[in-house]
């Protein structure tokens, strides 16, 4: 997509609705600016009730035809949206570039592993096939059959743009449901372009896939319209819990993935090569903005063993370019907008001025787009602390000294969050130990950002998800149906 020259150009965004591209009943606006040159790309309409109303209710008009679709005809639809993705996804990992503001690189992974969500939604068929049990007494059967909810809505985020509403999207689609994608009012441009995409599918009807845009209000207008089935949710936990409570509460299948803090074990025994190359892209790929940071290294061992992993780590980061996400040499982005890069220098404010050190401290000014923010290290902070126990979002990497991995495992467990941990190290054993004993739902052996491929679920725990179902994989597939249980004689 072309970078948009001036503000006077900058386009109020539509809604596409029933089919149609329609503009918002909203009157209040949000710009949506560059992270890396405060340029204005777009205004976002800050849509409420009847704008999602619009929306829901064309769903609802579309779902019963939908749902009597047969599968194998949803799935080649499916199919060709997945065909149309794979030959714009370059434009679509520019789009992420210019709108969220990650690397080129990163981009082009997040639009790579979205498009493997679609491929993974495709096995719908077979995922969606019954049970049978002959001859429960004389003359009885008993089957099971999974159908469709009807309507379902996603509430995505700002940090994965175009990878997060293909989690949803397509396996909604295929298990026969209508579809309300409502992205980040912060960076909604590559949603809007994943449903221009939609619309070129012919096998696709109208109503089946609908955007509205929109911030909070918009959110609770979904969670609480009476012709939405079901709400697919990520962001932070505190929203995921609010998510959750008004969804349950207006009687809703509610999926909402919260937030995280990561911790990486490194262990004495790990190889510096893998380990800390790996710890710079968790800690401080996207300028940590993501639920697979790895935000917090456990340093196990002696004090000299820790010192020596603060010094390679210190040394590592500080090498790290920062700058704009289309630079291909730039390994830290800017932070989705100036207000994000100030809440994270005030959390790093408060935990130096709380007695910790700033090994490396990122805090540069903001950049052409105010929103730059380098590379930091935290050492000696309070353990149970905020650097250290809540999610910053931003690259900044706490450091936690540990005696021993069992003293790892029980500074871990006792995290509210439960998204992702990994652990570097060359032995075995401890590397089994920490498999079996950590309270997290994402791990890692020797891999900084345990992101699980689509075809398993994204499977965080505790307050990292409100929910039981997890987004992708049989998991996906479950959330949106539901099951009947046929026990006949004839």
């Amino acid at each position: 997509m072309t970078s948009i020259a001036s503000p006077a150009a900058a386009e109020t965004l539509s809604l596409y609705v029933g089919g149609k591209w329609t503009p918002a009943r909203a009157t209040e606006t949000l710009e949506d600016r560059d992270p890396a040159t405060g340029e204005l790309l777009a205004r976002i309409p800050l849509g409420g009730e009847a704008d999602v109303d619009a929306a829901v209710r064309a769903a609802r008009a579309a779902a019963a035809g939908w749902a009597a679709t047969p599968v194998l005809a949803r799935t080649r639809a499916v199919m060709k949206l997945h065909t149309l993705l794979d030959a714009h996804r370059e434009e679509l990992a520019r789009l992420v570039t210019q709108d969220m503001g990650k690397t080129l690189a990163d981009a082009r992974g997040e639009v790579g592993r979205g498009i493997e969500s679609v491929e993974a939604a495709l096995a719908t068929p077979s995922l969606l096939k019954g049970e049978t049990l002959e001859n429960v007494a004389r003359g009885v059967d008993v089957e099971t059959f999974r159908q469709p909810l009807g309507v379902v809505a996603a509430i995505t985020p700002f940090n994965f743009p175009a990878m997060i509403p293909l989690w949803f999207l397509p396996y909604a689609l295929a298990t026969g449901n209508a579809f309300v994608l409502k992205p980040s009012e912060r960076d909604p441009l590559p949603a809007r372009r994943i449903a221009e995409l939609c619309a070129e599918v012919e096998d696709i009807p109208p109503g089946v896939v609908n955007l509205v845009l929109g911030g909070r209000e918009a959110v609770d207008a979904l969670c609480a319209h009476p012709e939405v089935d079901a709400v697919s949710f990520v962001g932070s936990a505190a929203v995921a819990r609010h998510v959750a409570m008004r969804g349950i509460e207006h009687g809703k299948r509610v999926q909402a993935l919260g937030g995280a803090k990561n911790a990486l074990v490194l262990m004495p025994d790990a190889d510096p090569e893998v380990t800390v190359p790996g710890v710079m892209a968790s800690a401080f790929g996207a300028a940590g903005q993501r639920c697979l940071a790895g935000s917090v290294a456990l340093l196990v061992g002696s004090p000299a063993e820790q010192d020596d992993w603060r010094d390679r780590l210190a040394a590592a980061a500080a090498a790290l370019r920062v700058g704009p996400g289309a630079d291909p040499g730039t390994d830290v982005c800017p932070l989705i907008g100036p207000d994000a890069r100030e809440r994270v220098e005030a959390a790093i404010a408060e935990a130096a001025a709380n007695g910790a050190e700033v090994v490396l401290d990122g805090r540069r000014g903001g950049g052409p787009g105010g929103a730059e923010l380098g590379p930091t290290l935290i050492d000696n902070a309070d353990p149970e602390g905020p650097a250290a126990r809540e999610e910053l979002f931003g690259p900044v990497l706490t450091l936690v000294r540990v005696r021993d991995l069992d003293a790892a495992l029980a500074w871990q467990n006792r995290s509210r969050y439960g998204n992702a941990s990994s652990i570097y190290t060359t032995s075995g054993g401890a590397a089994r130990a920490w498999r079996a004993g950590v309270e997290a739902g994402m791990l890692g052996v020797n891999i900084g950002v345990a992101a699980p491929v689509a075809w398993f679920p994204f499977a965080g725990w505790k307050d990292s998800i409100a929910g039981d179902l997890h987004a992708n994989g049989r998991d996906a597939v479950d959330f949106y149906t539901r099951q009947k249980v046929v026990t006949g004689r004839w």
